[in-house]
């Protein structure tokens, strides 16, 4: 006797498949009917989507972005916000929380060259500590357009502790939309473990070398 519930799936299964291969074939009949004009159009328009996306990254990389830099006064903290659309700052002082964020700070800069990541120490930039009430060591400014529209408050949102991952900070980071994140890390899938431990590692190892 022939179970209902498993033809029912069955049905399902093969529906489920048919408009997945139909779908497929008009994809394959839209392409088969593309001429050598139409080729040419999609060629030039992405050859102008790389020359666009080419020259931004080169703009990109002359205001600094793709390093991780320190910002030696307050005057230069705005011009950077000014020049950039997209900036994390991390307010700082010469301490193990700070310098476990430094490395991943260090890691994300280079990962994503469309934001720029600067750091500031905090006890010599009174005025902006004040103006953006910032109490906690480290604390992100996560800046858009010349405007804190978040911060992360030091390890609170990670974990609460210092061993979270680089992708815990660049998944959190992406919340407020100052970088480019479609829901997967752009760091190597070996990092979750790998990086967490790395950082600590080397951030340890800088705090011994002192």
């Amino acid at each position: 006797m022939a179970n209902p519930i498993q033809e029912i799936i069955e049905k399902q299964v093969l529906t489920v498949a048919k408009a997945m291969e139909d779908k497929l074939d008009d994809e394959i009949a839209s392409l088969e009917k593309l001429d050598e004009d139409d080729l040419e159009v999609l060629r030039e328009r992405r050859l102008k989507q790389m020359k666009k996306m080419a020259e931004k990254k080169k703009r990109w990389m002359s205001l600094g972005h793709g390093e991780y830099s320190e910002i030696h006064s307050e005057k230069d903290f705005f011009s950077v916000v000014k020049a950039s659309e997209r900036v994390v700052c991390h307010f700082y002082r010469e301490n193990w929380p700070c310098k476990v964020m430094d490395k991943h700070m260090s890691i994300l800069a280079k990962q994503h060259i469309e934001t720029h990541f600067v750091k500031i120490q905090a006890e010599k930039s009174p005025f902006l500590a004040e103006r953006l009430k910032i109490v906690v060591l480290p604390t992100l400014a996560l800046i858009k357009n010349t405007k804190v529209d978040d911060y992360v408050v030091g390890f609170n949102e990670l974990g609460g502790k210092d061993d979270f991952s680089t992708e815990d900070l660049e998944e959190r980071i992406a919340r407020a939309q100052v970088i480019h994140y479609e829901g997967e890390s752009s760091l190597k899938p070996k990092s979750t473990t790998q990086v967490r431990r790395n950082v600590r590692q080397s951030a340890r190892s800088d705090s011994d070398s002192e």
